[in-house]
């Protein structure tokens, strides 16, 4: 039974003894290796060894004999392996060192790698050539804001020139909707494919180029959201309809979602004010409102952090509070932030394109409300939003 084993395993399995001289092998080595039986019985192992194992294995037999130090037997490793036609091939290789009728053998399980490496190296030419796409399709973004920041700047002198200004938005937000949106999903899609095809590699390099490639396509997707929400707000299909809603359910909702894409040790802390809960008011609006502030106080706060956020309702207004202690607002720079594109001279490489606050502003001016904010440099940053809810 022992012997029906050996010959049927899946694995090749070789014996050698203490001189590394081959006794048996198996049908699956044979194949592996491409040799007959007696062309390996009775040679040294070391003939399926490419250099420079092939040269240095007598001496390992032979430290391990006078040491008792194992390399690999009784531990196992991956090595390389040399067939007859001279090819080479990654294999596992376990060994074993057996006593019997008062001699030492040593036996050597192969598993062959071959497929699994191959596999891995096209996910990495995948992952790579993903992560190109993504580079490509950013640098292409980026060079059509910049060109639409400047064509801004040319063109605000005069009525005529914002309504070209116009124009050249709206050609510009109706082509990346078609042109980006669609390799954008593709992209994430194929992603989300290599992720899960990854998994049982658990190749640590595929894991962090997958991460990025993941947050790049969720930072351009962030971009042409903003740049969409502008483009139907100056083209008035942007209108608040206002329905009945529990304010505290709607807010514990929103900080349970940011939560989950905080940084580390981050911790976003809700409370409410008021003897009631339910407002009638655009809930779409004031969500993109709070979800617009969260991210910007994730983004510009530090790990170990807290985010305070804060709901009064009052028998005339909401007052939403959202309060961070990140980097803060430069003064000369207050009076510029809510315009569009603007961003502050302390943000360094933060991400960002200048529109969430424009944004933010003009959605609560919908709603009849109003924006302020309180903030320093590194001391932090308080947003306020004040709506009124009666009739």
């Amino acid at each position: 039974m022992l012997n029906a084993i050996i010959e049927n395993a899946i694995d090749g399995i070789i014996t050698i003894d203490e001189r590394g001289f081959v006794e048996s092998i198996n049908p699956s080595a044979c194949k592996l290796f491409g040799y007959l039986p007696n062309e390996v019985i009775g040679n040294n192992v070391s003939m399926l060894m490419p250099l420079p194992d092939q040269a240095q294995h007598n001496d390992y037999i032979h430290r391990y004999q006078r040491t008792r130090q194992a390399h690999i037997i009784g531990i196992g490793r991956e090595v390389k392996g040399l067939r007859k036609d001279g090819s080479v091939f990654p294999f596992r290789l376990g060994v074993s060192e057996v006593k019997y009728s008062g001699r030492k053998i040593y036996t050597g399980f192969i598993h062959d790698l071959s497929r699994e490496k191959e596999a891995e190296e096209r996910l990495k030419e995948y992952a790579v050539q993903l992560e190109q796409q993504v580079k490509d399709r950013t640098q292409s973004l980026q060079e059509s804001i910049t060109a639409l920041q400047q064509a801004k700047e040319n063109l605000s002198h005069s009525l005529e020139k914002e309504k070209e200004l116009g124009q050249l938005k709206s050609r510009f937000v109706s082509m990346a909707s078609h042109e980006f949106r669609t390799p954008l999903s593709s992209i994430q899609l194929s992603v989300s494919l290599i992720d899960k095809y990854t998994q049982a590699l658990n190749n640590t390099n595929i894991v962090k180029h997958v991460g990025k490639i993941k947050n790049s396509v969720n930072n351009l997707t962030g971009i042409l959201n903003d740049f969409l929400s502008i483009e139907q707000l100056e083209a008035g299909k942007t209108a608040a309809v206002a329905t009945a809603f529990n304010v505290v359910s709607f807010a514990e909702e929103i900080a349970e979602e940011m939560q989950l894409i905080a940084k580390p040790s981050q911790q976003i802390i809700y409370q409410h004010t008021g003897s009631s809960s339910m407002v009638m008011l655009d809930q779409a609006l004031l969500r993109n409102c709070i979800v617009n502030l969260i991210t910007n106080a994730i983004k510009y706060s530090g790990e170990n952090s807290f985010i305070e956020f804060h709901t009064q309702l009052n028998a005339t207004h909401l007052i939403v509070v959202i309060r961070d202690n990140g980097i803060g607002i430069p003064e000369t720079d207050q009076k510029h932030l809510f315009e569009a594109f603007f961003r502050a001279h302390n943000t360094g490489n933060i991400p960002g394109t200048g529109l969430g606050l424009n944004i933010v502003k003009r959605y609560a001016g919908l709603m009849n409300g109003e924006v302020k904010f309180e903030s320093k440099v590194d001391q932090g940053t308080s947003f306020t939003i004040s709506i009124p809810v009666s009739a």
